[in-house]
């Protein structure tokens, strides 16, 4: 994948929803219609961290390729580069997938 051309600030993050199940486990299609907007996605860029009450720079967990699970309401979609992105606070996402 290209660089991306643009940098996130401080404890935000940029995220690449990853495509949902086109199936049910039982085999049924689901039409693009019906489907719901996945809730996990890559991380592409990472800001350089949020600061502490003592204005110490404290870094993010995640880090850019990570894979992630994040609420079905979280961040602002945008299009960056002609790809629909998210950005989210690093606090928006539950935790790194495997």
């Amino acid at each position: 994948m290209a660089k991306l051309k643009f940098r996130p600030l401080h404890d935000r993050i940029v995220v690449k929803r990853l495509d949902a199940e086109e199936k049910t486990a039982g085999g049924i299609i689901i039409p693009d219609t019906a489907k719901e907007k996945p809730s996990q996605g890559e991380v592409l860029a990472v800001g350089s961290g949020a600061r502490d009450e003592a204005g110490k720079l404290v870094a993010l967990d995640v880090k850019a390729g990570d894979k992630v699970l994040f609420g079905k309401w979280s961040g602002t979609e945008v299009k960056i580069d002609g790809q629909d992105l998210l950005i989210m606070k690093e606090s928006d996402v539950m935790g790194i997938v495997g």
